[in-house]
This record gives C-alpha cells, sequence and structure tokens, in this order.
C-alpha cells in the first residue's frame, strides 16, 4: 500500500524535528540557533542558484510542521530603478498596506527548489554559521568566568602550547602559563585557572594558566574553609611555579590562626595543595602591618636577629645569625627572592658578623666626613663698600649626615 500524501507530510515533519534536534543536541547549541542558522544557509542557497540571481531571498522554517517559505525581498522606494530589488510605494500597498519607504517586503514566493551548488553552499553556510554561534555562546559564558579553577583534560600537546578540553569546548595553555617541571601528555587531568578569555580571527580563545599565582591563591579557597568564609585571609602571594611559594596570610577573627587553618590537622590541607602543584614547596607565613616584622616573617626558615628599613629607597637590610645567611638567601637566591616579591621590598639579608663591620664601615667613613668638615674653612663674603676683595675666615662648618653611604 502506497503512503498517503498527508503521510508523507506527517514522514517529513517527523524527519525534519528529529534532525533540528539532534543537531542542536550534537553542537550543544539551542535549537532556535541552528533553526536560524539553517534559514541563513537556506537564503543563501537560493542566492547562488541561477532562478534567483540577484534577488534578496527570505527563508523561513516551520519547526512544528517543517514546512518551508521562500520569499523574495524589495526595498519599498519612491521611485523604481532596479525592479529586481526594489518596489513602488503604491505595489508594496497592495501587498502591504501600511508600508513604508525604506521597508524590505516580502513581495512573492519561490519554488522550493535550488541546484546541488546551492545545496553544497547551503551546507557549507550551516556549517559556518553553526560554528560563529557555538563561538559566541562559549565567549559569553566563559566571559564571566576568568580567574575560576576548572578540572581540564589534555587533549593534545603542542610545540608552543597544550590544548585542554575545559567542558563546553577547549583552551589552552601557553608555555608562559605552564609549570617548568611538568610534562603533559593526552589524557592527563589537573587544575588550571581561566586567565583570560579573547577573540581572535578565529574565534574565541580560552587561556588557562598553571603557572599564574591565582590559581595558588583560588586551591587554597577550596581546601581551607577558613579562608572561604573570610575567617583567614590571603595578603600576598609570592611564586616560582613548580618550585616555591610564599603565601602571607591573617586572621580576620579573634582565636583564629591563620597559619594552623591553611596546613591543617597534619598538614592534610596543605598537602592537597602540594599534590596538586606536583610537589611544589609552600610557605606559609603570618602578614604583618609592621613592614620589619613581615620582612622577618617572609625569610621563613630563616631566624631574622632585626630588620633595618629605609622608607625613601624600599630598601631593607634583615640581619640573621651566621650560621643561617645560606638558609635566608636560599637555594640560587631563591628564599631572598620570593621574600622581596613578597614584601614589595628590596631586601638585602647580611650575616651579623657582616651587619657589624658595615656599621663599623658606616661609623668610620662618617667620622672621616665629620673631620674633614671641621677643619675645612669657610669663604665669607663681605659687602663691597667695607671692603673691595672678600676675605678668608677660619670657621668650622657643621655637616649633617643625610644619607648613609653605600658600601
Amino acid at each position: 500500500m502506497l503512503p498517503t500524501k498527508q503521510g508523507v507530510a506527517e514522514t517529513m515533519k517527523s524527519d525534519f524535528l528529529v534532525a533540528l534536534t539532534q543537531l542542536a543536541a550534537e553542537r550543544n547549541l539551542p535549537r532556535e540557533i541552528v533553526l536560524s542558522a539553517i534559514e541563513a544557509a537556506l537564503a543563501s542557497a537560493y542566492r547562488k542558484d541561477s532562478i534567483a540571481a540577484g534577488q534578496d531571498i527570505s527563508v523561513k522554517l516551520d519547526p512544528g510542521s517543517g514546512e518551508v517559505t521562500v520569499t523574495i525581498l524589495k526595498t519599498v522606494v519612491e521611485e523604481v530603478e532596479d525592479d529586481v530589488i526594489e518596489i513602488n510605494l503604491a505595489d508594496a500597498r497592495a501587498i502591504k498596506p501600511d508600508a513604508v519607504i525604506g521597508e524590505s517586503i516580502a513581495t512573492e514566493s519561490m519554488p522550493h527548489s535550488a541546484g546541488r551548488i546551492a545545496a553544497q553552499t547551503a551546507k557549507q553556510v550551516v556549517m559556518q554559521r553553526l560554528r560563529e554561534a557555538e563561538r559566541e555562546i562559549v565567549f559569553e559564558e566563559y566571559t564571566d568566568k576568568v580567574g575560576e579553577v576548572f578540572s581540564v583534560t589534555v587533549q593534545r600537546v603542542e610545540p608552543r602550547q597544550v590544548v585542554v578540553d575545559i567542558g563546553r569546548g577547549e583552551a589552552v595553555m601557553p608555555v608562559s602559563e605552564q609549570m617548568p617541571i611538568e610534562r603533559y601528555r593526552q589524557g592527563q587531568k589537573f587544575k588550571a585557572i581561566l586567565s583570560s578569555v579573547e577573540r581572535t580571527a578565529k574565534g574565541t580563545e580560552l587561556i588557562v594558566s598553571r603557572a599564574d599565582k591565582d590559581l595558588l591563591k583560588r586551591l587554597f579557597e577550596m581546601e581551607v574553609p577558613e579562608i572561604y568564609s573570610g575567617a583567614v585571609e590571603i595578603m600576598a602571594i609570592a611564586r616560582e611555579a613548580g618550585s616555591r611559594s610564599k603565601v602571607g596570610v591573617r586572621a580576620r577573627q579573634d582565636g583564629v590562626d591563620p597559619i594552623g587553618s591553611c596546613v591543617g590537622l597534619r598538614g592534610v590541607r596543605i598537602q592537597n595543595i602540594v599534590n596538586e602543584l606536583q610537589g611544589e614547596k609552600i610557605d606559609v607565613l603570618e602578614w604583618n602591618k609592621d613592614v620589619g616584622r613581615f620582612i622577618a616573617n617572609s625569610l621563613n626558615p630563616a631566624q631574622v636577629m632585626r630588620v633595618e628599613l629605609d622608607p625613601t629607597t624600599q630598601a631593607a637590610i634583615a640581619v640573621v645569625p651566621d650560621r643561617q645567611l645560606s638558609l635566608a638567601i636560599g637555594k640560587e637566591g631563591q628564599n631572598a627572592r620570593l621574600a622581596a616579591k613578597l614584601t614589595g621590598w628590596n631586601v638585602d639579608i647580611k650575616s651579623a658578623t657582616e651587619a657589624e663591620a658595615y656599621a663599623e664601615e658606616r661609623a668610620r667613613i662618617q667620622a672621616e666626613a665629620a673631620a674633614v668638615a671641621a677643619v675645612t674653612p669657610a669663604v665669607v663674603e663681605v659687602p663691597s663698600e667695607v671692603v673691595e676683595a672678600p676675605v678668608v675666615v677660619d670657621a668650622p662648618i657643621e655637616i649633617a649626615a643625610t644619607a648613609e653611604p653605600a658600601l
């Protein structure tokens, strides 16, 4: 038994709806966006067909019935110069009574057919429009998520970047945002922070980082409830990704131990962060509004005897016991370097012996300067009406040391 015309129509309607729904699901896009892309693609295809050469075509799809309506659009003008794309006001109002000059109206329908080349064009346009829609949705979705941490999976490793799956789409991690100690492989999973979302010629580009110090901050917020609640606050972070970091914290509630909160019982909390960062060493220390105390704390694990500050140059001298000088400086100067980054001061570390010698040398130079000043004659200008030429008188001049000599 042959199918009836109504049966064929119902089948076409069902097939169209299934295809539309399936394409939307595959692309993870709203059905309305897919429908709009198909309409635009079909309109482009009809414009390519010889039957509609030069005409402005509009295509509307009824998702309920699957019916396609193809119409020719013309612009309403006072005087027609090109009847392919223009229509005068009188003829326009015969079609649409409220038509006005400058309006684009549908003037007639077209047969629902298109050549093979036009159909191929439609397919290309559909895919292009869907890609554009995907990029726009990704941009809108992730723009507000910059600074958030995502669990990502490595898709592929390229010479200058690692491409990861971030959820809806792909993100890239340039070499500058990678941890030097890590070697990435396909399928590897880890946490990364979304550092930026950019529009490029190729579409939306998501940049993630494993080296950003904000990743360390977010990991602390995830592992330490007191930080998330605001009872403990991270005040400063200095990081050399994959090697070592320093984190300055303070308590915002009485009775809360900021360092103990971050470390956790038996070090569980901080160990989870260390594991995520592939063994990166993390020093948690107490932040202090007293710059000298904060600098002393920042040189942990070394014990600082005293700190001398020069606010005018933002420079500090930290004095440590002789046996702890190398500990304070750290391997290849790392501990001192991180302390300077953490505090924002230029920190010079000296052993007790060096500091004593420095003080003695400074005192000697100041004494010599004072002695020279004491024997230097002063030149006094005498008014010309009293004496025609200036006279030299011996008068000691006091000189106050305004800055310490650099040694």
